[in-house]
């Protein structure tokens, strides 16, 4: 159900601050680990973060998940269905009331998970990106580099590309990103895209790599296989499109239980996460990607038949008087 991620041999015996032939550069893996995941919005990140975090959970690891989605639903599931209040918009209420934001006030708590939400204006209020930055400048005057977890699991919304999004790939704030998507072309266009975020950053300078894919709803048509092998990164999971699997997530219960029918493919994505060094995609460009799909599926059979000025507006309206002033023959 869950496939290994094959990670190079000198990456597994060599000390965990030593570049390899495919890391980047020069990371250093820290005790806490760092971790964003990325995807289209519905392709399933909430979902693989809430179960991986509990399943890290009761593998003994201290876990910290943070939802950085303006809908503010990465722990919805985590909580059954409960809605966990904002940082920003808890932050909000404090500073009307004159009173101090604490960490009561926005994490919370469940069988071993730490979990809190950014939140974000109200559509058409706001810049949900900008809301990202302000939430993260509190969380590091609250003492976020001081904190003392095993993982930080971070869940960003990929379709947008704002720089707010972008935070974790832009300032180094995470090791390492995971992307989730499946056999569809969109969820790839928004993989690629973040893999090519992580090479444009690194080119100025920037430490983040690419752990891996996370392949959700997984049909068995294998582009998403075809789009990791491409762009050179891991597999490190493989959740299959399973009935049961839709019907506890839309009930809000935990997939990952160590005792469950899925517990080892959620036990395999934890160890794989734990251990993928972050590496350098080669992302593709836009006939790359489309390639990984048949043509009728994304029109390459379409000829692009350029338009004339005379389909743009009627024919009587392409004949307009002179502006130019004529004077009679004197």
């Amino acid at each position: 159900m869950s496939e290994s991620v094959k990670i190079p041999t000198s990456a597994l015996g060599a000390p965990r601050d030593r570049a390899t032939t495919d890391a980047v550069a020069a990371p250093v893996i820290t005790p806490t680990q760092i971790i964003a995941i990325y995807g289209k919005g519905g392709i399933g990140k909430s979902f693989t973060l809430a179960n991986l975090s509990y399943m890290m959970a009761q593998q003994g690891k201290k876990v910290l998940l943070i939802g950085c989605d303006p809908k503010s639903d990465t722990t919805t599931l985590l909580f059954g269905g409960r809605a966990c209040p904002t940082i920003l918009g808890t932050s909000s209420e404090k500073k009307r009331a004159g009173d101090a934001l604490t960490i009561s006030d926005i994490c919370f708590k469940r069988d071993g998970v730490f979990a809190m939400e950014l939140g974000g204006p109200d559509v058409g209020r706001g810049c949900g990106g900008r809301g990202i930055i302000h939430g993260f400048e509190l969380l590091e005057g609250m003492g976020f580099h001081e904190w003392d977890f095993d993982y930080v699991l971070l869940d960003f919304l990929g379709d947008v590309v704002c720089g707010g999004f972008g935070l974790p790939i832009a300032r180094d704030l995470c090791q390492k990103v995971i992307v989730v998507g499946s056999n569809d072309l969109q969820s790839l266009y928004v993989a690629n895209n973040v893999c090519s975020a992580v090479e444009y950053f690194r080119r100025l300078g920037g430490n983040v790599g690419v752990a891996g894919m996370v392949i959700n709803k997984d049909d068995g048509t294998g582009e998403a296989q075809a789009f990791a092998a491409a762009v050179e990164i891991p597999i490190l999971a493989t959740i299959p499109a399973h009935d049961e699997i839709r019907r506890m997530s839309a009930n809000y219960e935990i997939v990952a239980r160590p005792d469950g029918p899925w517990g080892s493919l959620f036990e395999s994505l934890a160890s794989n996460v734990a251990l993928a060094p972050p590496i350098h995609p080669k992302p593709l460009d836009q006939d790359g990607l489309l390639g990984l799909f048949k043509g009728d599926v994304v029109g390459r059979h379409v000829t692009l038949e350029p338009a004339r000025p005379e389909d743009m507006c009627p024919a009587q309206g392409l004949t307009k008087p002179s502006l130019e002033v004529i004077y009679d023959d004197v």
